[in-house]
């Protein structure tokens, strides 16, 4: 039983339109997804919040100050005499080299100055606070 005839039909085409959306919906998911699976190695701290605070990835040294005073370099504990002097070792061998501070905001503000006033007297110069995002 033939119900259409072989001449009705016609050439089979390929509609790329759909696969071009799904090929830009994995590109974002991708790009999304990677967003998330960049690993930290940093200890908690209760940051203060900013509105205007932005991430940045490319960071050298991320020191942590914890309200007890205690300096941690990524996720172990470093006394402030060893890091000031990697520092200044670092800086020596990378003229870019960057320290962002995580201070804790419970920790004195003259703690957090005074380290910062520290790393400047070991000749680093590219040095930055954070903050948490609202």
């Amino acid at each position: 039983m033939r119900l259409r005839d072989r001449r009705a039909f016609g050439k089979p085409e390929i509609i790329i339109i759909p696969m071009i959306d799904i090929m830009f919906f994995l590109l974002v998911f991708f790009m999304m997804s990677t967003i998330y699976m960049v690993n930290l190695k940093t200890v908690d701290v209760d940051m203060p919040q900013a509105e205007s605070a932005e991430t940045q990835l490319n960071v050298n040294y991320l020191v942590t100050m914890k309200s007890d005073g205690s300096l941690w370099l990524e996720d172990k504990e470093i006394d402030e005499k060893t890091l000031l002097a990697q520092a200044r070792e670092e800086m020596r061998r990378n003229p870019k080299f960057a320290v962002v501070v995580r201070a804790d905001q419970n920790l004195d503000y003259g703690m957090v100055v005074g380290f910062l006033d520290k790393l400047k007297g070991a000749g680093i110069t590219h040095f930055g606070l954070a903050a948490g995002t609202k």
